[in-house]
């Protein structure tokens, strides 16, 4: 999403009717930047409930959501094939690398992305798409180098709050009273 003089909130909506798919990082957006262990070393993997309803909803409408990690953190694979999450790529050496396989896989543009990315490793990937997003626990210096902050933290409904966005500006979450001039 390119500076410009354009009233931010027209460019977030024109962003969120065009977006197609959803990357997010496991580490900071899916986990809230918390890694647990058990007594022999083994990862203990959660993703919010809200989190979790919101990324089946996305798939179920045709959103393409695509979930990374630098890590091996194969714990998550379980839980994410559960949710219909169409493309795993973890212990990816790098995230850019990982995103552009993935667009070229699915014949995506930049333009027709989300990601929410919380941290500065995010910002090569945030960079490109069309609708970058922190959460409101990201790192301060990607508050000035996204589209939008979500109100909520990473791994505490941020990811619920940007499906909805996106189904919603698409008349496409079910949960959504229509408007007036809808009627």
């Amino acid at each position: 999403m390119e500076p410009s003089l354009a009233d931010p909130s027209s460019r977030v909506a024109e962003a969120l009717k065009a977006t197609r798919a959803l990357i997010l990082p496991v580490d900071g957006v899916l986990n809230g930047g918390r890694l647990t262990f058990d007594g022999r070393g083994e990862e203990l993997c959660s993703v919010s409930v809200r989190d979790a309803v919101a990324i089946r909803e996305a798939v179920r409408h045709g959103l393409l959501v695509s979930v990374f990690s630098e890590r091996a953190a194969e714990g998550y694979r379980p839980i994410l094939e559960g949710l219909g999450v169409q493309d795993i790529r973890l212990g990816s050496a790098s995230f850019l690398d990982a995103y552009k396989a993935f667009i070229a896989a699915h014949g995506l543009s930049d333009d027709a992305c989300a990601c929410i990315g919380d941290d500065v490793g995010d910002l090569a990937v945030l960079e490109r798409v069309g609708l970058p997003v922190t959460a409101i626990n990201g790192a301060d210096w990607l508050r000035n180098r996204v589209g939008y902050i979500s109100a909520f933290e990473g791994g505490s409904g941020c990811v619920r709050e940007v499906v909805e966005m996106i189904l919603g500006s698409q008349g496409l979450w079910p949960w959504v009273e229509p408007s007036a001039e809808e009627d």
